[in-house]
């Protein structure tokens, strides 16, 4: 893709978000990519996207990029009706409490990256307490939902956007497959493929797009939607990702060309 670029007239250079010895301002335009550690230390790339965004344009936009840092963003697609898989939030010792932990559920941060501290629990509800508490000592708020049986059969569909525009789709196989299992690395093998997505899927694809547009009155310059079927007709959002997502730009062959058109013109004109 690098060459693709230099010869849409980009220059352009790979460097970590977390270098300190980088003058921001000397380039016209910052494409967050690959950032995976910045949940690690989430309050240094918090103030990493302001201190960049007011020296050179960001994409994606800083306010976006905020509002998609911490999960509880799905609370806000649910109370504006969109069909969000059913996730409870939890905060503190006094919510984990109240909240119901038995079943076959999926406990994570609200702040991650990859399957980072995310593991599936099977009828276990101490164990599923016990992880949710380490998840608070670390000072990160919890996420439970439930595993959706559809993903072991189906898979997860990731709708790609460019600029607003349906680039893509790819089915990602089930890794929490077989029960009681977690992941605590970013590079957990995968087994990706692309695909066709179904009508349905596309629809609410496109309508979480324009919520985010609605929202923002800004359009990201890329975007990933993961949703599931859990019938014929019907999907659930599982994540929206604005800040790092994994595109999959081998699964489509012209994939890449659109990306790197859009790249190019989120570049300013010297």
């Amino acid at each position: 893709m690098g060459r693709a670029l230099v010869a849409s007239g980009v220059e352009y250079r790979i460097v970590d978000w977390d270098d300190d010895t980088i003058d921001w301002l000397t380039f016209d335009a910052v494409v967050i990519r690959s950032t995976w550690n910045y949940h690690q230390k989430p309050v240094a790339f918090a103030a990493w996207i302001d201190r960049v965004s007011a020296v050179t344009q960001l994409h994606n936009p800083a306010a976006i990029v905020h509002w998609n840092l911490d999960k509880r963003y799905l609370a806000e697609l649910r109370d504006a009706d969109l069909p969000v898989i059913a996730t409870v939030f939890i905060a503190d010792e006094a919510s984990l409490d109240t909240a119901e932990m038995s079943g076959d559920i999926m406990v994570k941060p609200t702040v991650s990256a990859g399957s980072n501290d995310t593991a599936r629990f099977t009828g276990s509800s101490a164990a599923a307490c016990a992880h949710a508490r380490s998840i608070l000592a670390a000072g990160k708020a919890v996420m439970v939902q439930p595993y959706l049986g559809a993903i072991d059969t189906f898979g997860e569909t990731g709708l790609l956007y460019f600029n607003g525009e349906f680039s893509h789709a790819f089915r990602k196989e089930a890794i929490f497959a077989g029960g009681d299992s977690q992941h605590n690395g970013l590079y957990v093998e995968e087994e990706i493929s692309g695909r066709q997505p179904a009508n349905h899927e596309r629809a609410l694809g496109d309508q979480v797009m324009a919520y985010i547009v609605g929202r923002f009155g800004l359009t990201p310059l890329y975007a990933r939607i993961d949703v599931v079927s859990t019938s014929a007709v019907t999907a659930e959002i599982m994540e929206i990702e604005l800040i790092e997502p994994s595109l999959f730009l081998h699964t489509d062959f012209e994939s890449s060309n659109r990306f790197v058109e859009v790249i190019a013109s989120g570049v300013p004109d010297k």
